[in-house]
């Protein structure tokens, strides 16, 4: 860290952090300025402390939707941390209209400087939507966010529950799915924060950095190759595959506690920053449900709104089924992810490494969708459904007058309509290559599509189905 480059206030943060400058006023709670983390120029702020744990009042709303603003015109990501305990009653509906204001001018930030939240103790009431405006949130071990307390739980529900068990870390990582990464301390979710911000632009006129590769862009990946079970029930944890593929085996995995049947993450191939999404056997056999096509789908608008090439690995026997499902939506949100990839004008590589059945693989980056380079793996399948269920359907005659043909039937089924071959001759795979060589193609595909250019039609905006 160095000397704050431009203050947004008047006086020193209390002892300890004399980096950033407070506006000035009663006991206010706000921290912002240009300053460097890690080498690199942000636009950070820290709402804690004051007169009432962090809260927020129309001093600490103008002063960060100041600073939002200024990163946005000056090019540069925004860091917040924060520990508040909401709107401060004290000011009334004026301090609602406070935070109001910073969630708009963070909305108007959203896709032109990346955004980093840092929650080291409560963000609750409605600055806690702030959370869900932000590029990347980080949490640490005590962190606690949520919209409505445990009181008003209680009152309404007849529930009665805990702050931590509300929104604690449990929740914001896992089933919530609001912390993209979990931190032991402030310290640590910095140094998070920077990791993040080293795959991406600074803003959205820049191409993000590509750094000089020490692993080689040819090496074999013997270890991938061999990691995939030729059955297609079989599990593996398609994180090896991954870091066997990309630079220096490392993968910063987001949301690795939400939705893990669906692994979203940030690597480098060749020295080139990607965002990789991939399919994972491990959980729910690669089943895309709800959580992760909602997963899915605002990871690959975000980096395609900061131009970083999407790779996506394939492995999945279709839509989780049930009854339950389906009335939550799946319909909507599965369409969110063909939506977000469909509109996808960075490059899209795509490699089918073993499973592609029905609409889970359309929506997956298939050919259909626009993708650049899809490439599948020689036992791949591609098809509408698997061999047992296809012949279920197409020859339950023949069944129920000799069952014992079934393996026959499912053999011949495979051989037709299951092999990569037949995906191949169509043109919906551009080719079939040794898993060996996945991480050379990709690497090779990815320096002839890196001056990729696409423009859309003009529109005042799309209608993504929320």
């Amino acid at each position: 860290m160095i000397d704050v480059l431009v203050d947004l206030g008047a006086d020193p943060l209390a002892v300890g952090d004399p980096l950033l400058a407070v506006a000035s006023g009663r006991g206010c709670a706000v921290a912002a300025g240009l300053d460097e983390l890690h080498g690199q120029t942000v636009a950070r702020f820290r709402l804690a402390g004051g007169d009432a744990h962090g809260a927020i009042g129309s001093v600490e709303g103008e002063v960060l939707a100041r600073l939002v603003h200024l990163a946005a015109d000056s090019g540069v990501p925004i860091v917040g941390v924060l520990d508040t305990s909401g709107a401060d009653v004290r000011e009334g509906v004026e301090a609602l209209h406070a935070w109001g204001t910073l969630a708009r001018a963070l909305t108007a930030a959203s896709g032109v400087v990346p955004v980093v939240l840092v929650v080291t103790g409560y963000a609750v009431s409605g600055p806690a939507l702030l959370l869900g405006l932000a590029d990347v949130v980080i949490a640490t071990g005590d962190a606690v966010a949520y919209v409505t307390g445990p009181a008003t739980v209680e009152a309404m529900t007849g529930r009665r529950v805990s702050r931590e068990e509300l929104g604690g870390i449990g929740s914001l990582g896992g089933r919530a799915g609001v912390a993209h990464l979990i931190a032991h301390d402030e310290a640590v979710a910095l140094d998070m924060a920077a990791d993040v911000l080293d795959f991406l632009p600074a803003n959205v006129s820049e191409m993000p950095r590509v750094w000089p590769a020490s692993d080689p862009a040819d090496r074999r990946c013997e270890r991938a190759a061999s990691l995939v079970p030729p059955e297609p029930t079989a599990p593996y944890d398609v994180r090896e595959l991954l870091a066997d593929v990309v630079d220096d085996g490392y993968l910063l995995e987001l949301r690795a506690g939400y939705a893990p049947a669906l692994v979203t993450g940030l690597a480098r191939l060749d020295g080139h920053p990607v965002g990789v999404v991939a399919n994972q056997p491990l959980h729910l056999a690669g089943t895309l449900d709800i959580e992760a096509s909602r997963k899915g789908a605002r990871f690959v608008r975000w980096c395609d709104a900061f131009g970083l090439p999407l790779v996506t690995f394939v492995d999945t026997p279709g839509f989780l089924p049930g009854v339950e499902h389906e009335w939550r939506g799946m319909i909507r949100h599965g369409a969110q992810l063909a939506f977000a990839y469909a509109l996808a004008t960075v490059p899209r590589l795509c490699v089918v490494v073993r499973k592609a059945y029905g609409g889970a693989y359309i929506v997956m980056d298939a050919k259909s969708m626009g993708n650049d380079l899809c490439v599948a793996w020689p036992g791949a399948e591609l098809a509408v459904m698997g061999a047992p269920g296809a012949v279920s359907i197409l020859n339950r005659r023949e069944l129920a007058a000799d069952p014992t043909r079934r393996a026959e039937l499912e053999a011949d089924y495979a051989a037709a309509y299951c092999t990569p071959q037949v995906a191949l001759e169509r043109g919906y795979v551009d080719r079939l290559i040794d898993p060996a060589d996945t991480r050379r193609i990709l690497a090779r595909g990815l320096r002839a599509l890196v001056a990729k250019r696409e423009r859309l039609p003009k529109r005042k905006h799309d209608n993504t189905p929320l």
